[in-house]
């Protein structure tokens, strides 16, 4: 069974989380503060849902903690700070997921597991590639034929997101969930305006449409 530690520090949320994931399967721990979590992190999980307003040592220097000290663990984050600042940088951070409250438990689950699952995939130092292509998760550098390619905070999310399924079809609702973390307009064009941004500096063929449907990693 994956373990999963929760930091929150409002324990009405993290007694709803915790049973939501006890009863889908996961192990939980539960702390209320970020010298408590920065610890159990340090001593090993398999995710962590991470507070930011946290006493004592908040969520960003948690997580500057443990990716300083090279603990690679996936982090989402979840809090009330809904700014662009606070996101972006929770996501520059070294955070995998960010998520706002409200929120509904059946989409924290739908992101945990896919965490969980694609994490899977990743060599032991953290690098994902496919052909020409390699991301490093830990550095957040990424390579495209041995040159070096610079992405911004989205674009390296987006890229993350296809390398971690190479030749399977990502639909829109997907990219959003996973790059962006809540829902756009449905006649939004921002993904393809963040998939036309890829392939200029990846390539054009190097990510094709599937009409109808969404795009793939070729």
């Amino acid at each position: 069974m994956n373990r999963i530690l929760i930091a929150e520090d409002e324990e009405r949320i993290a007694s709803f989380i915790e049973k939501g994931l006890r009863a889908n399967g996961f192990i939980t721990t539960s702390v209320a503060d970020g010298n408590s979590a920065l610890e159990l992190a340090r001593q090993g999980t398999d995710l962590v849902i991470l507070d930011l307003g946290l006493p004592q040592l908040d969520g960003f220097d948690v997580l500057a903690a443990m990716r300083r000290e090279g603990v690679s663990t996936p982090v989402i984050i979840l809090t009330a700070r809904d700014t662009v600042h606070d996101t972006v940088a929770g996501l520059e951070g070294g955070a995998d997921d960010y998520m706002t409250k409200p929120f509904r438990f059946e989409e924290l689950l739908a992101r945990v597991r896919l965490r969980l699952r694609t994490g899977d995939s990743v060599s032991d130092v953290g690098v994902l590639t496919h052909g020409v292509l390699s991301l490093d998760l830990r550095t957040r550098r990424a390579t495209a034929a041995g040159g070096t390619v610079d992405l911004t905070a989205r674009e390296f999310l987006l890229l993350e997101l296809f390398l971690r399924h190479p030749g399977q079809v990502l639909v829109r609702e997907q990219i959003l969930s996973h790059v962006w973390g809540y829902d756009f307009d449905p006649g939004s064009n921002i993904v393809d305006v963040y998939v036309r941004a890829l392939r200029k500096k990846l390539g054009a063929d190097r990510i094709g449409t599937v009409r109808g449907m969404g795009y793939r990693l070729e």
